[in-house]
């Protein structure tokens, strides 16, 4: 069975520390390989404003990986991503490249 792509953006508390931001990182993308899934790109946008206000915060730092993986591998990152107070959101699209 081939492991489709996909894109994981995500969205950690603009006010986390350096090191506690580099951990979360891991933590998120441990995760994932505890999964089976394989993450084949990491791109840290950094803070970047909202647009609108979300669960009372106004600004976030953006991560976006490039994974493969199964269904069931990105379904437990979004349950544990919603269990984690860090993450305000996450978004898994079907990588088109």
């Amino acid at each position: 069975k081939r492991m489709k792509k996909y894109e994981i953006m995500y969205i950690l508390k603009a006010d986390l520390d350096e090191t506690a931001r580099k951990d979360e990182i891991a933590k998120l993308q441990g995760i994932l390989e505890s999964n089976k899934a394989k993450v084949t790109n990491v791109n840290e946008w950094g803070v970047k404003d909202f647009a609108y206000e979300i669960k009372n915060a106004t600004k976030g730092y953006y991560v976006v990986l490039k994974v493969s993986a199964e269904a069931a591998g990105l379904k437990e990152f979004s349950r544990l991503a919603k269990l984690d107070q860090n993450v305000i959101r996450h978004l898994i699209t079907v990588d088109q490249d």
